[in-house]
């Protein structure tokens, strides 16, 4: 659900630090897909951890960071032939510390959490105009020019962050696409209170959120998330690590998960935790037990699967053994919530991508070879 796989890959250089563009608070015009590093080593660690489907995400510097993208686990030598077809783009957004501490100080960019809101509005204003000059996103019976182009009426002139008006604007044709559902957003939030004014953000301006990811506080408004239809996106049990992560709790997975509709999804931020969700989600499984509550695995593995599935917009297609979905297959040697388990087989759409008795299906890098890490076996 969140990865930065590809745009953070490894070995963690300079050099290969692609995920933030933080030359503007709001950046909606760049996308990840194309910082992506398909030879990123992480790719198929994560797929000997069971990984089919991830969706890989800008980093949390912006207010908007820009375009995610939902990628098939398949080595591949460009990006395009890892984006899973048809799946929506997703929105950036991130609110709290990350642009506070980023931005503080630089002109007329936020340095408190009110600049914040104020940023995002201000976008999202210029989005609703850039709709209403170009015929409300939808094209015409036999359009003469796209939505995104600009008619001949146009007077011109500057949005709030100072592009030119009157031509096709690439950080305006994300926004208006969110406002419109046709891209998801998913919102970098920590804080309860601070996702409720999300919330109120979405609702001024039309757009829906798919989820939001971290969520240390999310247990405390479980009933607001499942009545919206919102996904958190969580870790089992990070914490503590800024001040807006102090009040997490090892039961918030649980708590966001009781609630009817609710959409409580494992997810990992981490090059190293995706190898091993099923392992995160047993966690939350035995911290749920020691509070009182029991969680059938039946329902847990649905925080890794369709759960995540159903945020990132492909549910139709995958995230459950259905007969006329695609065949996205792990084989574990054991149950999955054990501490000893591993995947023993990967299936993407029918075809075995890896298995750990045959070498000749553990995907490596071009990056790795002639590295003692690629050697059959090492790659976890």
């Amino acid at each position: 659900m969140h990865s930065h796989l590809g745009v953070y890959p490894s070995p963690g250089v300079k050099a290969h630090s692609d995920g933030n563009e933080m030359t503007a608070p709001v950046t909606a015009n760049v996308w990840a897909e194309h910082s992506v590093w398909p030879q990123d080593p992480g790719f198929a660690t994560a797929l000997a951890g069971g990984i089919t489907t991830l969706q890989v995400l800008p980093g949390s510097a912006n207010l908007v960071g820009g375009r995610g993208v939902t990628l098939r686990n398949v080595p591949a030598t460009t990006y395009q032939a890892m984006k899973f077809p048809g799946a929506p783009w997703g929105l950036k957004m991130a609110c709290g510390e990350n642009p506070k501490r980023v931005y503080g100080g630089k002109g007329n960019a936020p340095s408190t959490r009110m600049g914040n809101v104020a940023g995002y509005r201000a976008a999202f204003i210029d989005a609703s105009e850039y709709l209403r000059k170009n015929g409300g996103g939808k094209p015409q019976a036999k359009p003469k020019r796209r939505w995104w182009q600009s008619s001949s009426d146009d007077k011109g002139g500057a949005d709030s962050s100072g592009d030119a008006g009157g031509k096709r604007d690439l950080k305006l044709d994300t926004l208006a696409g969110a406002i419109n559902g046709d891209i998801r957003v998913h919102i970098h939030c920590y804080r309860a209170d601070e996702m409720a004014t999300m919330i109120d953000l979405s609702k001024e301006f039309g757009f829906r959120i798919a989820a939001f990811h971290h969520g240390v506080e999310a247990y405390k408004i479980a009933d607001r998330l499942a009545e919206e239809g919102i996904c958190g996106a969580l870790w089992a049990d990070w914490w503590g690590f800024k001040m807006e992560a102090f009040d997490g709790i090892q039961e918030n997975i649980a708590l966001v998960d009781r609630p009817k509709n609710s959409c409580a999804i494992v997810h990992s931020d981490s090059e190293e935790g995706i190898q091993r969700l099923n392992q995160e989600a047993a966690k939350v499984i035995a911290n749920a037990r020691r509070a009182g509550i029991e969680i059938p695995p039946e329902r847990a593995i649905g925080w890794l699967t369709s759960n995540a599935a159903r945020a990132l917009g492909v549910d139709g297609r995958t995230g459950s053994l259905e007969a006329g979905k695609l065949a996205d297959v792990v084989v574990w040697n054991q149950s999955p919530f054990s501490s000893y388990a591993q995947a023993e087989q990967v299936y993407i759409d029918g075809a075995r991508v890896y298995d750990r008795n045959d070498p000749a299906r553990q995907p490596r890098s071009d990056f790795m070879l002639g590295q003692p890490g690629a050697a059959p076996g090492g790659a976890l």
